[in-house]
């Protein structure tokens, strides 16, 4: 029997429903000697769509796929479903033309796919936006070319000049109902080169470990392809969202944000989108288990000063500006050191206590060559990065700065270069529900469930995100980036991201994607039977 008969055979047999495209291969070695059950023991890893609404077995098989097909049960699954057919015999003729066709030709389209997608990555990854001077306008050529090839509405916004944000809009069936933003930042830290293993701005890809170094990698640049990429394989089956779903290429969230979203989420534009959750950042897993953020901690950026009278280096006195920094100082080691005992203790993980580090030192006089060395200084001051959660007693800190830190008596004052709030503008705390009476929550774990991932306790962000400006707004915001089995290393030497991680990550991603874009709010009479 040739390919064409073959082919032919199969759709004659097959009902409509199940009558999806079948790639042929060029040769098929005397099929009449080839057991059907030899093929499945063999190949039984291979998957197929099945869209039947009838079948007992309706659990989605969401592995990573073997095949471009999704939603995918499995042949066996198929198998234990054949009543629903007409006969035994259709449907093993249509499984033996299936196995015979996928470990050829569908395996190269799968690896061709790949390595596209391998492609785009590496290709935005080369863009270098590091700051303090990022191609902000490469990568938005970049970014619009990908919307225009998946016929994406996009435009160019700028709150501030010489600094592109990125919109992009995927238009839902009923744009009345609160629409997904799915948020990613185009700028990345500076890299010192000489400390890599491989320039940071290639994305070399280690053929044998698999691994991407490229600062970014982790670092967000994964997830914002990791974005496009679900809604190319959404598009590519067919979907169309329920709800509009925006996405947002932001500039200049390494520095604060400030010209990037901070302005975009006070803007008119903003408010006309109509947001009900935004995604944002999350951080690698070093196990497999995903991490999520429902809350980030705060910074404030403390700048401490005391004051003195100068005298001789040999001079012995009270309150010299360094003794009175220094007696600070302390006081903060010691809070620093009580904060650090609860996390070594495993009583609080890394994001509900408060951290503080200091940051910079300035006092003495200066000389050509150095530092005065015979002449205590009138000033001296420390800069202090503090980390505060937003579980924190916010008023009780105060008071410690106040009272211990920089007290007034030994002649010290303080000012703060940055401190955001710990509460949104209806004055609850900067944190979005990770139980139940959150229905985004729920939807993320089931999204994250159905495609074979685990995701781990839910977490506060140890450092700041931009999604702490959706939050001040009252919004729902979730930080989450899918990598699993993969060391932290934003911000460090040979950032990397593994492929086969990435391309995991954009199937949970897919999942994500189509839960929340095809939520459709329950109606008052469905959620009052909900709660009796």
């Amino acid at each position: 029997m040739n390919n064409g008969k073959l082919v032919r055979k199969v759709h004659r047999f097959l009902p409509k429903k199940f009558a999806y495209k079948v790639a042929v291969i060029e040769e098929v070695n005397d099929i009449k000697s080839m057991r059907l059950d030899k093929l499945m023991g063999s190949l039984r890893t291979f998957e197929m769509d099945l869209e039947d609404e009838d079948i007992s077995s309706r659990k989605r098989d969401n592995r990573r796929r073997t095949t471009p097909l999704h939603r995918c049960v499995t042949v066996e699954k198929m198998i234990g479903a054949s009543h629903k057919c007409q006969s035994l015999n259709h449907l093993a003729l249509l499984v033996a033309g299936l196995l015979l066709l996928l470990p050829t030709r569908t395996i190269s389209v799968i690896d061709k796919d790949s390595s596209s997608i391998i492609s785009r990555f590496q290709e935005y990854l080369r863009i270098n936006t590091a700051q303090p001077n990022p191609s902000y306008y490469e990568a938005a050529d970049f970014i619009n070319s990908q919307a225009k090839s998946l016929s994406l509405d996009y435009q160019v916004l700028e709150f501030a000049k010489g600094k592109p944000l990125l919109l992009l809009k995927w238009a839902g069936k009923n744009p009345a109902l609160p629409s997904i933003l799915l948020n990613s930042h185009t700028d990345v830290v500076p890299a010192e080169h000489h400390k890599w293993n491989h320039p940071p701005f290639e994305a070399h890809l280690d053929p044998s470990s698999g691994h991407i170094y490229a600062r970014g990698s982790q670092d967000m640049k994964c997830v914002g392809l990791q974005y496009l990429e679900a809604i190319r394989k959404l598009q590519a089956s067919g979907y169309r969202p329920l709800r509009t779903v925006y996405l947002s290429f932001v500039p200049d969230e390494e520095i604060g944000g400030h010209d990037g979203v901070e302005k975009f989420a006070d803007s008119d534009i903003f408010k006309n989108m109509n947001v009900g959750i935004v995604l944002d950042e999350g951080l690698a897993s070093p196990t497999e288990n995903y991490r999520v953020f429902y809350g980030e901690r705060s910074p404030w950026w403390l700048v401490i000063k005391a004051t003195g009278a100068p005298g001789h280096g040999a001079k012995l006195y009270d309150n010299t500006a360094m003794e009175n920094l220094l007696k600070s100082i302390e006081s903060i080691r010691r809070f620093r050191a009580s904060q650090f005992d609860l996390i070594k203790s495993g009583l609080k993980a890394e994001g509900e206590v408060t951290s503080v580090n200091m940051v910079f030192l300035k006092a003495g006089t200066p000389s050509p060559t150095g530092f005065v060395m015979n002449l205590q200084p009138s000033e001296a001051q420390a800069g202090f990065d503090i980390r505060v959660p937003p579980t924190a007693d916010a008023a009780s800190l105060e008071r410690r700065i106040v009272e211990e830190w920089a007290p007034v008596s030994r002649n010290m004052t303080f000012e703060f270069k940055q401190r955001a709030s710990l509460y949104d503008k209806f004055g609850k705390p900067l944190i979005t529900a990770s139980d139940s009476s959150n229905p985004w929550w729920g939807l993320l774990e089931k999204a994250i469930k159905d495609a074979n991932g685990k995701l781990g306790t839910p977490e506060i962000f140890p450092a700041a995100t931009d999604s702490r400006y959706f939050r001040e707004l009252g919004l729902p915001a979730i930080g989450f980036s899918p990598m699993a089995n993969t060391p932290i290393l934003l911000h460090d030497h040979n950032e990397f991201l593994n492929k086969d991680e990435y391309l995991r990550g954009i199937g949970i991603y897919e999942s994500i994607i189509k839960a929340y874009a095809s939520y459709a709010e329950p109606t008052k009479d469905e959620a009052s039977r909900e709660e009796l």
